[in-house]
């Protein structure tokens, strides 16, 4: 199995493709790393050298910010928007979309589950308005 960046790839996938697999890399990046490193783009991962592997692997750690320095990266970034108090910042203090979309109708991946609030089953709450006066 191929350990490149930290991260095992998957054995029977394509390396373009497995490539994708890291943080980081996705398809566009991945190819750019084969042809820097001139390794073809239809062989498996299990059929890689390891002088193909290494290659790959100092393609990436010269050219790329990857894995853990990306997430930190972001991460810090968010956290300077919060701190300067920025409209963007607000919106990922809030857990709310960012980037301008609506969120009447939809956001629900960003807002989570619906919170119903303000309708109680009948009979749950005070007693019914038209009791009869003892």
């Amino acid at each position: 199995m191929a350990r490149v960046a930290g991260l095992d790839l998957p054995k029977h996938k394509r390396v373009d493709v497995a490539l994708s697999y890291i943080y980081g890399i996705g398809p566009m990046r991945s190819m750019d790393i084969l042809k820097a490193t001139g390794v073809s783009a239809s062989t498996r991962v299990k059929d890689l050298t390891e002088a193909e592997v290494s290659k790959i692997n100092t393609e990436i750690s010269r050219s790329y910010k990857i894995e853990g320095d990306l997430r930190r990266e972001i991460n810090a970034n968010i956290r300077r928007l919060i701190e300067i108090g920025s409209y963007r910042g607000s919106r990922h203090r809030r857990n709310l979309p960012a980037r301008g979309q609506r969120t009447r109708s939809n956001g629900r991946t960003r807002r989570g589950r619906r919170k119903t609030v303000g309708s109680a089953k009948p009979g749950t709450g005070a007693a019914p308005a038209t009791a009869a006066k003892a």
